[in-house]
């Protein structure tokens, strides 16, 4: 005898409803708690801020009282727009309190000098600062031209020497899970490691890290946009 095809049962539908509205419950949770998370202090004593390329508009002071101890600022890659506020942000800074760095945004498709000239224009032969920071978020997949992974590592390479002379300090190295698993630069490159994950410490880098940007939204009431909360490695 043929099943009987009906509608249906309303306890499945029932049932499927109350799923679909946990997980949006759970995701709009997560979302607030986001907001405002932070690692906890006892476990990460040392933490900070990163700010996006031309992220100025912030309250130092604000975030000194939040709890961070130190702040990056990110002068986009090479051929972006240059920030005339930069100078005044990373005094601003200081004068609350803060540490301040500066993250250049690395481009595979370019060559190392022009990217290195950008960090040197822009950012002051300083003691003081922190150890300037690279930022390995693109792949060369979509280069204009191809480029091979052997010239990937071997401009990376340039570029660390040439800030290092400058900066007169190691670069340390913010590598994102999906060029760390293109190019397994954590591996090879012996600088201190800065990785990307947010609530839950990664594991996708081949030695222990020194920074871990915790959480790349939070919000503060003093900014318009969110910022990227990091600690450091106890």
């Amino acid at each position: 005898m043929a099943r009987r095809k009906g509608k249906a049962r309303p306890w499945r539908r029932y049932l499927l409803a109350v799923i679909a509205l946990g997980l949006a419950g759970l995701a709009a949770w997560y979302w607030w708690t986001m907001r405002s998370w932070t690692p906890i202090e006892d476990e990460y004593p040392e933490q900070g801020t990163a700010l996006a390329m031309g992220q100025t508009e912030v309250s130092f002071a604000t975030l000194q009282a939040l709890g961070s101890q130190f702040v990056y600022f990110n002068i986009g890659p090479y051929g972006a727009p240059r920030d005339g506020g930069l100078i005044e942000a990373m005094a601003e800074a200081r004068e609350a309190g803060l540490q301040t760095g500066a993250v250049l945004s690395f481009d595979p498709c370019a060559k190392a000098d022009p990217q290195s000239a950008r960090f040197v224009t822009m950012v002051p032969r300083d003691e003081t600062l922190l150890p300037a920071a690279i930022a390995l978020d693109m792949d060369a997949q979509n280069c204009p031209d191809a480029v091979s992974d052997a010239a990937v590592e071997s401009e990376l390479m340039t570029l660390i020497n040439q800030i290092e002379m400058h900066s007169g300090k190691p670069v340390i190295l913010r590598i994102s899970r999906e060029f760390e698993e293109r190019y397994r630069v954590s591996g090879s490159i012996a600088r201190d490691l800065w990785v990307v994950g947010d609530r839950l410490a990664p594991r996708y880098a081949a030695r222990p890290w020194l920074i871990w940007s915790a959480n790349r939204a939070r919000h503060i009431e003093t900014s318009p946009e969110p910022v990227e909360w990091l600690v450091v490695q106890p």
